[in-house]
């Protein structure tokens, strides 16, 4: 298995994280959580779709630890600068009142996405959630990338147009 997705998962990761050693340490920590799995005595049905699966969900996690701390995307491996972050206050994203506008504006702009027409939410998620190149999720869906093109130009106009509106209260 390790051989097999390696190299598929670090470039994913790779372009993803854009830092090739962050996406070398979601790999590894990847295959290490498979493995365990199947070391448990648990059966993996699908490898490469756990191995993806579980390559995302530590990307997120790891993003949102960093934005809580207040990390820039380039890690900066200064001592001192770790240092100067314990003094830092808290961010804003922490603050009740943004958690919960935050909170409201991804429930609208999922809302947003559940309600685009089939095909444009299943092109849309294939490309910005799953990562796909618009060939690969034209190839996969059977449409052309002009159409997969138009989907995604569409569910980003719909994203936007939410993005832009007030809150309501």
């Amino acid at each position: 298995m390790v051989t097999r997705y390696y190299r598929e998962l670090l470039n994913f990761l790779s372009r993803a994280v854009n830092n090739r050693e962050t996406a070398a340490d979601l790999a590894q920590e990847s295959y290490a959580r498979v493995l365990a799995m199947q070391q448990d005595g648990v059966t993996i049905a699908e490898p490469r779709a756990l191995l993806y699966r579980t390559a995302r969900n530590l990307m997120i996690d790891q993003h949102r630890r960093d934005t809580v701390r207040g990390v820039s995307a380039e890690p900066d491996h200064h001592a001192d600068d770790f240092e100067v972050l314990d003094t830092l206050a808290a961010p804003a994203a922490l603050e009740p009142e943004t958690a919960a506008m935050s909170a409201q504006g991804v429930q609208a702009m999922l809302a947003v996405i559940g309600e685009l027409p089939l095909r444009c939410r299943e092109a849309f998620i294939l490309h910005k959630f799953d990562g796909l190149s618009q060939a690969a999720v034209a190839q996969q869906m059977g449409i052309s990338v002009t159409m997969v093109e138009r989907h995604i130009k569409h569910a980003m106009q719909a994203c936007r147009r939410c993005a832009e509106s007030p809150p309501h209260e």
